[in-house]
């Protein structure tokens, strides 16, 4: 037996209908259509509406897509594991809802906390649960309802998240040259003062003072936040092509988390990777936290060819941030 690789073989997707635009968002709060295109380059973002849906509902629409798409057996899935923030209950997992709905009796699951790097961690997770052999087939979920923690009246945050919901089918391959190939991971531990969501957690339980005085809802030093997230992301692509003897040129694609245009300009001008070789949709759907770089692969799916050296590049609270790199194990545009 050869060695076993670690290869995504489909990706789905799926976004709410709502469209909420900078102009609806210019009624709600003291900013404009101009202020937050030159600021953050977002025209639009997805809001999950309908009552009594969460994040684990976009994830379950992802999967059912993937499933089709790759026409994979639910019975066949190993593991399932869920990046996200914004899970439907502190406790079960959304990653036990998913499961139970979707009928994947012989997987086992549960959820990653990691803020905007959740899909770079929990991706680089199942690679090595593959690549190990313990499994064959997992499924990583992003999935997000940002709109439920984002506070409609502070227009510094408002205008930068959505909702929406990725997956992807790792699975293990004896085939050379295609799947999981590195990764380097950190978290700094620093971060907290700058973003976080200051009531609802053990240190200050939910209470009518902490709803009162809008504590449930996330708090960011966008200054302070950029700053490190521009330093970070580009040294962690640059180590990763160090570790792996690749020059900017042999990078066909780089997809860095969806945070904000000037923070994804910034790193792509420090890497000297031309904005083609960039995968970027954060003008129609925001920052959707531990589901952007996953919505990207989907969005952009078609024009990957197989072979091709893809940099994942991710930033978040704590401060955790990191880089992973795949060659790419299918053409896009075969894909169904």
């Amino acid at each position: 037996m050869g060695k076993i690789n670690a290869v995504i073989t489909g990706v789905g997707g799926y976004l709410p209908e709502y469209i909420l635009t900078n102009e609806e968002l210019s009624r709600m709060v003291d900013t404009t259509d101009e202020w937050i295109t030159t600021r953050v380059g977002i025209k639009e973002r997805r809001i999950l509406k309908e009552e009594g849906l969460g994040s684990s509902y976009m994830a379950r629409k992802a999967v059912k897509q993937l499933i089709k798409k790759t026409g994979v057996d639910p019975q066949s899935i190993d593991c399932v594991i869920c990046a996200t923030t914004t899970s439907d209950y502190r406790f079960p997992s959304n990653a036990s809802i998913i499961i139970g709905k979707l009928g994947m009796e012989n997987a086992h699951g549960f959820d990653v906390s990691c803020a905007c790097c959740g899909f770079l961690y929990t991706l680089d997770m199942a690679s090595t649960f593959v690549q190990s052999g313990r499994y064959k087939k997992v499924i990583v979920i992003a999935a997000e309802k940002m709109s439920s923690i984002t506070d409609y009246q502070d227009r510094q945050t408002c205008v930068l998240f959505g909702d929406g919901a990725a997956a992807v089918l790792v699975e293990a391959s004896e085939e050379e040259g295609i799947g999981f190939q590195g990764s380097y991971l950190r978290t700094n531990g620093i971060g907290l003062p700058y973003l976080h969501m200051k009531a609802g957690g053990s240190v200050c339980p939910s209470s009518r003072y902490t709803v009162d005085h809008r504590m449930h809802y996330i708090y960011q030093e966008g200054r302070t936040v950029f700053r490190y997230a521009v330093t970070s992301m580009s040294n962690d692509v640059e180590e990763v092509m160090r570790q792996h003897n690749l020059t900017k040129d042999d990078v066909n694609w780089v997809i860095p988390h969806e945070a904000n245009m000037r923070i994804i300009e910034a790193v792509t001008k420090r890497l000297d990777i031309p904005m083609e070789r960039v995968m970027v949709n954060i003008e129609r759907y925001g920052n959707t936290s531990a589901a952007s770089i996953a919505l990207a692969l989907f969005d952009f799916e078609k024009q990957l060819k197989k072979g091709d050296n893809v940099i994942l590049t991710a930033f978040g609270a704590g401060f955790v941030h990191g880089a992973l790199y795949l060659k790419w194990g299918y053409n896009g545009e075969d894909a169904q």
